[in-house]
C-alpha cells in the first residue's frame, strides 16, 4: 500500500504543480484509509509525516506561514482554568494561587489533636505533611443576563505562586468589564485584594455584594481578634490593608443585612456563615433546577476539615462559632447530596460531602473535559 501511494503521488507530480500534490495527498491517504490499518507502525509514521508536509506546502502556496504555535479558537482546557455547567449556566473554576503553608499542622487546632490528625493523614495514604497546601479557587458563573465572580483572589502581579486570575479570565474569554456582579465572602487578602487594581475597582461594572457585618467588623475602632489563633503581630497591617481596599472599592460595595438574601433573579443567595470571620458568607447558586453551594472558607483542607468538623484552623476569628456553622452546612449538604465548591480545596474544587458516621468525607467530582 505504501508503494501504491508513493507511485500515485509521483505520477501526479509530473502532471500537477507542487501545490496540487500537496492538496491531493491527504485525499489519497483517505481513499486508502481502510488499508492503512494493516501497515507497520514505521510506515504509518512515514505517511503521517508526508501528510504534515503536504499541509505545510499548501499553506505556503497560499502566501501564509504555517503557525508554529497555533492558538485555540475556544478554550477547551488549561492548567488553571476548568469549565463546567451549573444547570443552564456556564461556570469556570480559575486557580489564582497555590503554595504550601510551612507551619503545617501547627496551623490546626485543637493542639492536642494534632497527633490524631497526622495519623489520619498517614492512614489515608498522604505523604507526611510538613506543610498545609493552600489552593485558591475562583468561581465565575455566566448566564444570558449575568457574569458573576465570587471573591477575587490575591490580586497584584502574576508570579509563580499567585495572581493568576487575570490570565485565567482571559483564557475563558471573559473581560473584567464584562463582569456584571461580584460577591465577597469575607475580607482576608486572598479573597478581597483582587477586587482592586491600581487603586480602582478591577471589575468596574460590577457591584460587590457582601454582608454589612463584615464591613462593620473591619471598620470598628478595635476589631475583636481575642479568640483567633492568628499571629497577632500581623493584625495591625492586615486591618490597615482591608480598610484601604474598602476605601478603593467604596463606590461599588453593596452591603446586605445579616440574613439570607437572594439576588439576580434567584441566581445567587447569600447565606450568613459566621465564625471564620464575623461576616463570613457562603453562596448558593441555582440554575436550571440545579443547586450549587459555594462553601468558601468553611474548609481549608479536603480531609481534616471533613473528618472531624471540630478541627479548626488558626485563621478563624471565632473558632467555636466556625465549628457550629460548619456542622450545620455539612449536615444539610450531605443529606441533600448537594453539589459543592470549595475555595481552598484541591483544584478545581468541585465535589460532594458524604456523611461517614461521626464525621464526613469530601468526594471530589471527576474532571470532565
Amino acid at each position: 500500500m505504501l508503494l501504491i501511494l508513493a507511485k500515485a503521488a509521483t505520477k501526479q507530480a509530473y502532471k500537477l504543480s507542487i501545490v496540487k500534490v500537496a492538496e491531493d495527498l491527504p485525499k489519497l491517504v483517505r481513499r486508502h484509509a481502510m488499508s492503512l490499518e494493516n501497515l507497520s507502525p514505521s510506515r504509518r509514521r512515514f505517511l503521517s509525516s508526508a501528510l504534515g508536509t503536504s499541509i505545510g506546502l499548501t499553506a505556503l502556496s497560499s502566501g501564509q506561514e504555517p503557525e508554529s504555535n497555533p492558538q485555540p479558537t475556544a478554550l477547551k482546557r488549561a492548567p488553571h482554568v476548568y469549565k463546567f455547567q451549573i444547570g443552564d449556566a456556564e461556570a469556570w473554576s480559575i486557580s489564582d494561587a497555590y503554595f504550601p503553608l510551612r507551619e503545617g499542622l501547627g496551623l490546626m487546632w485543637p493542639e492536642e489533636k494534632r497527633p490524631e490528625m497526622d495519623a489520619l493523614l498517614q492512614e489515608e495514604g498522604r505523604r507526611k505533611e510538613d506543610a498545609v497546601p493552600l489552593y485558591v479557587n475562583i468561581l465565575v458563573v455566566r448566564t444570558d443576563k449575568e457574569t458573576v465572580i465570587f471573591d477575587a483572589g490575591f490580586g497584584g502581579k502574576e508570579n509563580e505562586r499567585m495572581g493568576w486570575l487575570t490570565s485565567g479570565l482571559a483564557l475563558a474569554g471573559i473581560s473584567p468589564e464584562s463582569i456584571t456582579a461580584a460577591f465577597l465572602s469575607h475580607s482576608h487578602s486572598d479573597h478581597l485584594n483582587g477586587f482592586a487594581r491600581e487603586g480602582k475597582p478591577a471589575f468596574p461594572n460590577a457591584e460587590i455584594h457582601l454582608l454589612q457585618s463584615e464591613i462593620d467588623f473591619w471598620r470598628s475602632p478595635e476589631p475583636d481578634f481575642s479568640e483567633t489563633k492568628r499571629n497577632r503581630k500581623n493584625l495591625p497591617n492586615m486591618i490597615k490593608t482591608v480598610r484601604n481596599h474598602f476605601d478603593m472599592l467604596e463606590e461599588v460595595l453593596t452591603p446586605h443585612k445579616q440574613e439570607t438574601t437572594t439576588l439576580l433573579g434567584g441566581l445567587v443567595t447569600i447565606e450568613p456563615a459566621p465564625g471564620h470571620t464575623t461576616g463570613h458568607a457562603c453562596f448558593r447558586i441555582r440554575s436550571g433546577g440545579e443547586e450549587f453551594l459555594h462553601l468558601m472558607d468553611l474548609a481549608h483542607h479536603d480531609l481534616l476539615m471533613f473528618a472531624d468538623p471540630n478541627w479548626t484552623i488558626a485563621f478563624d476569628h471565632h473558632p467555636k462559632q466556625s465549628v457550629e456553622t460548619r456542622k450545620v452546612f455539612w449536615s444539610e449538604a450531605a443529606a441533600k447530596k448537594t453539589r459543592c465548591y470549595g475555595f481552598h480545596l484541591p483544584f478545581p474544587g468541585i465535589g460532594t460531602i458524604i456523611e461517614t458516621g461521626p464525621g464526613y468525607r469530601w468526594a471530589a467530582e471527576p474532571w470532565r473535559w
